[in-house]
């Protein structure tokens, strides 16, 4: 059986010959396609913004949630409330106030954590790490690791479940595009990872298949004094992110992929300058997540394409329904009122439909839906800038 799609390229009425450049006067684009932007794909060029709905019923509508807000986050990861989960993966927020006297041990998966303020040591089967604001940091699975903070770390979780986090292909742009690997950190076997060794009693608390069990040793068990090979705890600061670009086309968030685990991909998005182009859009355009589950958690900056949106802050955009800009930025979709983005954002697409946890009914904006809406009725757009001659 040929798994080839039906495709056969067509242009039909007013229409632009390349996607997110040069619309036709007074339209908005929307892009439909496959297999998030790799599949085949149509431009629809509308009269009024796709998403200027007056109201929303029913469980599918765009959400946000407020983590900020997420106070009871539990003694330990394995308790923390799940904010939003599949077979494929478990996204909670946890915060470390105080050293943890006891270690981790993940056996459904590799562990990703994303620090989102705070600071502190990473203790782990492989050494000792520190961390900062913006870290990413991986764990393999079932590596045994602690955190000793020096202040209360806010952080977020997400779990590959049976699955393993792996770094993106770069094709064309090659190997050392969006961030070398050669500055990825990993831990290292120093006089603070061996000072924390001794005899005392410690307990490891190992989730698989959702449950928890715990062992008890009479001695430290990260007690390692070497280890050579290629699996290791790794660590990447948003900062050393060096984003793909394009002075004349939006380019679509896959460009941005920074982890890839087997159901899901994980993008970082990252200051970077507007597109200059007078005719290229220059705001994330309007399109359909028919295959996808999209979410943000806002990290740090200005969010230029949302409206009320602060760090700290997640937006779930489930699968079946247009999304894109809010009115505001709506209106500077060919502006370049400043020369880049200020903006710091991971985002998690998921192939499986994400349900919300705890975490989530806690923390939801209810009229998110609504933030779309204009008093002023619908949204036109503004008119395309003309090239210079």
């Amino acid at each position: 059986m040929s798994s080839n799609y039906i495709s056969f390229p067509r242009i039909e009425g007013a229409a632009s010959r390349q996607a997110h450049v040069d619309l036709p006067e007074g339209t908005f684009e929307r892009e439909l396609g496959k297999e998030g932007f790799f599949g085949p794909a149509t431009m629809m060029y509308h009269c009024h913004a796709p998403t200027g709905w007056t109201n929303w019923s029913g469980p599918l509508r765009p959400r946000a949630f407020d983590l900020n807000t997420l106070t009871e986050c539990g003694e330990t990861l394995w308790d923390a409330p799940a904010v939003l989960s599949n077979a494929s993966t478990l996204i909670r927020l946890w915060r470390v106030a105080k050293p943890m006297d006891y270690l981790l041990r993940n056996g459904d998966g590799d562990e990703l954590l994303f620090i989102h303020a705070g600071s502190g040591s990473l203790y782990c089967d492989y050494g000792h790490l520190r961390f900062g604001k913006g870290d990413y940091i991986v764990l393999p699975r079932s590596t045994m690791w602690r955190i000793v903070p020096d202040e209360p770390v806010m952080l977020l979780a997400v779990e590959a479940t049976g699955t393993t986090y792996r770094t993106p292909d770069r094709g064309m742009v090659g190997r050392h595009a969006v961030y070398d690997e050669a500055i990825l950190d990993t831990p290292v076997i120093d006089d603070a990872f061996k000072a924390q060794q001794d005899e005392s009693e410690w307990h490891v608390l190992i989730k698989r298949m959702g449950e928890v069990s715990t062992v008890i040793y009479p001695f430290n068990p990260l007690d390692a004094v070497g280890w050579h090979g290629d699996l290791s705890v790794v660590r990447l600061n948003v900062t050393d992110i060096r984003p793909l670009m394009s002075h004349r086309y939006h380019l679509p968030p896959s460009a941005h992929s920074t982890w890839v685990a087997g159901r899901f991909v994980i993008c970082t998005f990252v200051p970077r300058p507007f597109e200059t182009d007078p005719g290229a859009l220059k705001v994330p355009f309007f399109h359909n997540n028919d295959d996808y589950d999209e979410v943000i958690f806002y990290h740090d900056g200005d969010f230029f394409s949302r409206d009320n949106i602060h760090p700290g802050m997640m937006t779930f955009h489930p699968c079946g329904f247009t999304h894109g800009p809010h009115p505001k930025a709506l209106s500077r979709m060919y502006e370049q009122s400043k020369p880049m983005t200020d903006e710091y954002a991971v985002m998690i697409d998921t192939r499986d439909p994400l349900t919300p946890g705890a975490g989530a009914q806690a923390t939801e904006f209810k009229d998110y839906a609504r933030s779309w809406n204009v008093a002023d009725g619908p949204v036109r757009p503004p008119a395309r800038p003309k090239a210079a001659e």
